[in-house]
């Protein structure tokens, strides 16, 4: 026994269900639920809404009739008895396994300078492609150059030949000449 002046009450009175006591409730349940989906009365009765229990498709209980009974959510306290219709309160969702993979599979979402980012890569690609191709206007600029260039070299080419060979017919002519004054002698 505590010694002071206050006693702490809590947790005196409580009582545990027995777990045998539990196992046959659960079984009570699985037998109403058989009966009812053999009767085709799949419905739940006002009996399952004052228990608590989720309501089950006929799809989901044919698929699995010992599953549904261990994932279902036993309601604490009073909350089985009152029905709350609050917009707000969100209620866990299971998620089928397809949606969860296809969740996986989608594209994470990018923030907003990686996807400028990679817009500023491919619009870089992109105009590379087309310089090389000669469609932009730089690339116009540089071809119109390197022709430029490329006449002038020819221009430069043919002069030093033309000179090239002035300068062989003045050294054959001088030749010539002085053969021809050695002949002469």
């Amino acid at each position: 026994m505590p010694r002071g002046k206050f006693t702490n009450h809590k947790g005196r009175n409580r009582r545990f269900t027995n777990p045998e006591e539990l196992e046959e409730e659960r079984r009570r349940e699985e037998q109403k639920k058989k009966w009812r989906h053999q009767q085709g009365d799949d419905t739940s009765s006002s009996e399952d809404e004052a228990s608590g229990d989720k309501k089950i498709s006929e799809e989901e209980s044919d698929d699995s009739d010992d599953s549904s009974s261990e994932g279902e959510v036993k309601a604490k306290g009073v909350s089985n008895l009152i029905e709350i219709e609050n917009p707000n309160r969100v209620q866990k969702k299971s998620k089928k396994l397809a949606t969860l993979n296809t969740e996986v599979d989608s594209k994470p979402q990018l923030s907003r300078r990686e996807r400028e980012e990679i817009e500023r890569q491919k619009a870089q690609a992109h105009y590379q492609k087309l310089h090389a191709e000669g469609k932009t206007e730089q690339a116009r600029a540089d071809l119109a150059r390197l022709a430029i260039i490329k006449q002038q070299r020819e221009e430069a080419k043919k002069r030093r030949e033309a000179e090239q060979k002035e300068k062989e017919d003045a050294a054959k002519l001088k030749t010539a000449q002085t053969q021809k004054a050695l002949g002469k002698k």
